[in-house]
Parts: C-alpha cells; structure tokens; sequence
C-alpha cells in the first residue's frame, strides 16, 4: 500500500513540476492567445473550439488552420522561457507575469513581455540589448528548470 502512495506523490509531483515551468491561467498557456498568429505579427485571442493540449498545457488558436500549423510543429511555436516576461527572466531571472499583446518574434522565437501602467519591459528590452539580454535569460532559464 505504501508503494502506490510513493507511485501517486511521484507522478503528481512530475506533473507538477512541469506545469509550472509554464506560465498557466485558467488552464491555458499565454492566456488563451493564438501562438501561430503571432508569427504572423498579431495577438489575437484564440478560440475554445480551437484548443490542443501539449505537454500538459492547454492552447487556444484562432482558427483551424493554425491549430493544424502548432499540432504539426508545435515547438517552433512555444514562447520563450515557458510565456514568462522574456526581460525579467534576463534582468532577474525570475518568472514574471506577462501580457499577451506585448511580444516579439526575434531568430524564429517568441518572446513575451510585462506591460502594465507605466513599465513596458519591452522597451526596456530593445533599448537594453535584446541580443545581450536573451543571453542572460537564456542562462537563468537553464537554471530555473533545472530546480
């Protein structure tokens, strides 16, 4: 009996730990934002009809045609340091919140950003050098996972 007590504090701390390593809102990863239309260069709010699990978290896409993109590919899509605020990570390496309408698609990658009242981080981040500070959030995010 103390076996299968073992095996359950296991798998739910493995599921646990994953989800976390993702920004999650009301189970949806970037807050219910279409990941695809973002290559396209818009946040547009996705669709319940339009949702797909992957690794746990739950994504709304705005049509189905980019569900079908992410469900072919979907790690070409996934934001940066699991949809937390890219510049933090860089400039605390700490998970900070974002807003789905403030990103940038640099190399290929989405990146997020907090914006709210009077801080846009990503301003912050273009003026402070994005190259210098992906690098360091890059370097805090290794090591946030690994915990």
């Amino acid at each position: 009996m103390k076996f299968i007590y073992l095996i359950i504090i296991l798998v739910s701390t493995s599921v646990f730990s994953q989800e976390t390593d993702c920004n999650v809102k009301n189970n949806l990863g970037v807050n219910g934002y279409d990941l695809v239309a973002y290559f396209a260069g818009e946040a547009v709010k996705g669709k319940e009809e339009f949702t797909h699990t992957y690794n746990t978290v739950s994504y709304n896409f705005s049509n189905k045609e980019n569900l079908e993109k992410f469900k072919a590919t979907p790690v070409e899509y996934l934001p940066q340091y699991g949809g937390w605020c890219a510049y933090a990570m860089a400039d605390k390496g700490e998970k900070v919140d974002m807003n789905p309408e403030t990103f940038e698609i640099r190399d290929g990658k989405l990146y997020l950003f907090y914006k709210a009242y009077f801080n846009n981080t990503y301003k912050k981040w273009l003026k402070e050098n994005p190259e210098k500070l992906r690098s360091l959030a890059d370097e805090n995010w290794d090591e946030l996972k690994a915990k």
